[in-house]
């Protein structure tokens, strides 16, 4: 039932990423264009695509506000709905054309646009926000209800997992000053997780998938890390102990790069995981429609459901390596060597 749910989900998810006029197949159905349209950010949220005897699309889901900034001009404000139902979207300054997801001034295809549009990933990022800020409200009021006694609801489901995590996780890696770093990474592994398990629900976004996404919360924990150094970690960097003075031309921008290595590390790795994960997955479901039979979808099922359910596992362990990882790299700038 899982897997004709999502399957049903992707049928009618051919989206703007074939344009409407080329057909991969003789059943229209076009694979790629698919697959793309899932795991890339667009500005409209489309949920449902579906197409007439005309052989023309039709779009539904959420339209999303378009915020374009023209310098010299001011901003444009519209809906990205508009360009579902016009080719081009007049506005104050100008003819505006989405091109690709890249909103260009037909008018003048030169000047320069600067797009803060609230698009699908963003407005995901922002519902996880919310959905967070709901959890912990609700397990912040279990653990003042519940003093002294045994959890309770939502708060018993979460407890085993944030003890795991400041325990087992957190706390071998920076020791006394866990209390200090705790917020950030517990923060941190929660949001990655809720982002990854949303998208894998039917017409979610593939927020986490997102290299903004992942190079965001990767220059955050470079920031951290390096923001908190002590003398120990920089003159590790600029005099590393026990090499040669002369050596120090080469051994000191080797280790300059591998701080920028690190977050760059952190952020291919979630990226290409939760990315790769969504391709392999949508890839299977694409053979009920590629090859056309109704008995294709009960085989494929055999393969899809343990699929999802190994990307739901992935979720939760790209979580924890990421946070893992960046509780790591704090504690090799902050421990007192000796």
């Amino acid at each position: 039932m899982l897997a004709v749910l999502f399957s049903a989900l992707l049928q009618s998810s051919t989206l703007l990423a074939s344009d409407g006029h080329e057909e991969a197949s003789d059943s229209g159905y076009d694979p790629v264009a698919t697959i793309l349209h899932h795991v890339q950010d667009e500005h409209h949220w489309s949920l449902i695509t579906t197409t007439d005897e005309h052989g023309h699309e039709h779009h539904y889901g959420i339209s999303l506000p378009v915020i374009l900034y023209v310098p010299g001009n001011g901003f444009e404000f519209f809906s990205s709905g508009d360009f579902l139902h016009h080719a081009k979207v007049k506005g104050n300054y100008g003819t505006y054309v989405n091109h690709h997801e890249h909103i260009v001034n037909v008018d003048n295809e030169n000047q320069v646009i600067y797009d803060f549009s609230l698009t699908k990933n963003a407005t995901s990022t922002a519902l996880s926000v919310v959905v967070l800020l709901i959890l912990f409200s609700a397990i912040s009021k279990g653990y003042k209800k519940n003093v002294g006694k045994a959890p309770s609801g939502i708060q018993s489901f979460f407890e085993p997992l944030i003890l795991y995590m400041r325990d087992e996780v957190i706390a071998p890696n920076l020791g006394k000053k866990t209390d200090k770093f705790l917020p950030y990474l517990l923060t941190l592994f929660f949001f990655i997780l809720i982002n990854n398990l949303m998208g894998l629900l039917p017409g979610g976004a593939n927020s986490s998938g997102n290299i903004a996404f992942t190079m965001t919360f990767a220059v955050m924990t470079f920031l951290v890390v390096n923001f908190s150094g002590n003398k120990q970690y920089w003159g590790h960097v600029f005099a590393t102990p026990g090499v040669p003075w002369w050596l120090s031309p080469i051994m000191i921008p080797v280790e300059i790069i591998g701080l920028f290595t690190k977050p760059i590390a952190l952020m291919l790795r979630l990226f290409a995981n939760i990315t790769g994960g969504h391709i392999v997955l949508l890839s299977f479901m694409s053979l009920v429609f590629i090859i056309g039979k109704w008995w294709v979808g009960g085989v494929a099922s055999f393969i899809i459901i343990p699929l999802f359910f190994m990307e739901i596992f992935v979720a939760f362990l790209q979580a924890y390596i990421f946070t893992m990882l960046s509780a790591l790299f704090i504690s090799s700038a902050v421990a007192d060597h000796h």
